[in-house]
């Protein structure tokens, strides 16, 4: 019988666009409170389930390694190997970034910004 492997993917914490509802792609606003408290969050439950990783991969931006290594900091896994590439880093929205959606949807319409983001 072979050994189980489990891939977990996690998104990162909210961060301060998120929060303020604003398209955020390779820009990078730093974690709110909610968003470290979340990253807190999943790291127990993960420990709780007993998962044990052997690598941590994680895009070039500051939120998605903060939300990583304070989950492995729960894990007490926090020297682990983790592998930083950019091609995991968000999707880039353009002329977008920054724009609140609720106001790119007024101005461009719902269907649009779904042609676009598509």
């Amino acid at each position: 019988m072979g050994l189980k492997s489990n891939l977990v993917l996690v998104r990162h914490g909210q961060s301060e666009w998120n929060e303020k509802n604003l398209f955020t792609g390779w820009r990078d606003p730093g974690l709110t409170q909610k968003g470290i408290e979340e990253a807190h969050k999943a790291g127990i439950l993960l420990r709780d389930k007993g998962l044990v990783f052997d690598l941590m991969f994680t895009s070039e931006l500051e939120r998605a390694q903060l939300t990583g290594q304070i989950m492995l900091d729960e894990m007490g896994c926090s020297n682990l190997q983790t592998t930083i590439d950019q091609k995991l880093n968000e999707r880039a929205y353009g002329d977008l970034t920054g724009m609140n959606k609720d106001e790119a949807r007024s101005k461009f319409g719902a269907e649009q910004i779904h042609i676009w983001l598509s």
